[in-house]
């Protein structure tokens, strides 16, 4: 399902293949859809240029960082199937081994630049990077049929990314982005032939642009933008869950005290399916009204609070009444404290440079392959820690309540039901040299569910499971 800008790593189980009621798309139905944004979101250096980049070269006005990690670990269930008595069978267990060179660059920083603090700033900065991550899998418990499997699902995942902003620090400017990545993902029961038509890997492209009017001394600053994102399936299979996502917004900040802000943020989506038959579009409208500030040095805060509703198309076996929507609160509230005093007066720019802990809970809802939406309510806990510029430890946790609405398509229908997510990961690196460091990272994922889904001539879908990853690396970076 989609996430994190939208796509958050959420992890619904959904029977994705039953919307096209075949005999083998029956068979494939058992899937298990993670968002697909953020490509670095296993690696967080890479989800984080701030981790990413070393001191790097510089060749005429640009500087350049090339780098390539290496990491070793165990991945307890990569097929993210139910612990026991799930149609697909039993979860394997398998030690993980991923290589990834990445590159980036932009144009010369100010510290590159040497130049004073009163020097005009550049007509344009320009920024790209790419990134390609290889994965190999030794299976080492599980069912003897899932080991087998479980040693095909050699792969290559990556995104590449541009940025070009341009006038930047002046009363009008603007940017234009793009990127585009590849996101690996077997189905439940690791199934990939030769020309992956039995898989889940999709194209993520992703483009847009944004204007900006930031007038006088910069007390308030007004952006309109829009942006088009799309996922495309490699199967044949699976076509009729390709997507395209068009979204217009509109945001603005005041800085009505040194350390606040009254914020706010409308937009609103055309999501449109390839073949709507399969699963239908609609047109998710989302405004928000919040604050964020520094309270202290030490503490800030945000609070983003407003109103979002889907409109979805009905598919043939609903109409405009029966039609499940989500029509509610949306929002977010969040607690900083600042292990070292901020002295900035921007309360944006405090959480960019700064050791922080974050208390916080969002409530959204999010485009589902099967049915329509389903809600997430989350509560979550961070910790980001620089120490020396040598050490970043980032903790993030989440507990929360994925609330799906009634199902009723022509193969599977569904009472409401609510289950629980929760999510905790971990990672540390300690830099030896400016270009080098080694690293570990834990993460565990669960969804708690007594819920299944019946799938015809299959039998239950079990969507409870659990995951656990440990890796240890190591990384050159300039």
């Amino acid at each position: 399902m989609k996430t994190r800008g939208l796509f958050q790593r959420l992890g619904l189980r959904i029977a994705s293949g039953v919307l096209r009621p075949k005999p083998l798309a029956a068979a494939l139905a058992l899937a298990t859809l993670a968002p697909a944004t953020a490509f670095g979101q296993d690696q967080p250096w890479l989800a984080d240029r701030r981790f990413t980049v070393g001191p790097g070269y510089r060749v005429g006005d640009y500087e350049l960082h090339p780098g390539v990690a290496l990491e070793f670990g165990y991945d307890s269930n990569f097929f993210l199937r139910a612990s026991e008595g799930d149609a697909a069978g039993e979860p394997v267990g398998a030690m993980r081994l991923r290589v990834t060179p990445s590159f980036s660059f932009s144009t010369l920083g100010p510290q590159r630049k040497g130049g004073s603090t009163t020097q005009a700033p550049p007509t344009a900065e320009f920024s790209g990077g790419l990134s390609v991550t290889y994965n190999e899998f030794f299976p080492v418990s599980g069912p003897a049929e899932g080991k087998e499997r479980m040693w095909q699902q050699r792969n290559l995942s990556g995104l590449f990314d541009v940025r070009l902003n341009i006038l930047p620090s002046r009363p009008w400017s603007g940017s234009i982005y793009a990127s585009v990545g590849r996101l690996i993902q077997p189905t439940q029961e690791g199934v990939i032939r030769e020309d992956f038509s039995e898989s889940y890997n999709r194209f993520t492209p992703n483009a847009g642009a944004e204007l900006v009017w930031n007038p006088g001394s910069g007390l308030l600053d007004w952006r309109i933008g829009y942006n088009f994102a799309g996922t495309v399936f490699e199967s044949n299979r699976f076509t009729g869950l390709t997507n395209i996502h068009h979204t217009f917004q509109t945001r603005g900040r005041w800085r009505f005290l040194p350390r606040s802000a009254l914020l706010y943020d409308a937009r609103i989506g055309i999501v449109q399916y390839l073949d709507p038959s399969d699963k239908t579009g609609s047109t998710p409208l989302r405004v928000q009204i919040g604050y964020n500030g520094l309270i202290t040095k030490n503490f800030g805060a945000l609070l983003m609070a407003g109103w979002g509703a889907s409109f979805y198309d009905p598919s043939s076996t609903e109409t405009e009444e029966t039609v499940q929507d989500f029509d509610s609160i949306i929002g977010q509230a969040e607690l900083r404290y600042f292990l070292t005093p901020n002295p900035s007066s921007d309360p944006q720019a405090a959480s960019t440079t700064l050791s922080s802990v974050s208390l916080g809970f969002t409530r959204d809802f999010f485009d589902s392959y099967i049915g329509s939406f389903f809600e997430r309510d989350r509560g979550y806990l961070k910790l980001t820690y620089f120490f020396g510029g040598r050490f970043v430890v980032i903790v993030d946790a989440g507990v929360g309540a994925l609330v799906n609405p009634a199902i009723n398509t022509q193969s599977i229908q569904e009472n409401p039901w609510t289950d629980i997510r929760i999510d905790a990961s971990g990672f540390a690196e300690y830099r030896f040299k400016d270009a080098f460091g080694i690293n570990t990272t834990l993460r565990y994922n669960t969804r708690i569910s007594d819920n299944s889904l019946t799938i015809p001539g299959i039998g239950e879908d079990k969507l409870q499971w659990q995951q656990f990853e440990a890796y240890l690396g190591a990384r050159w970076l300039m």
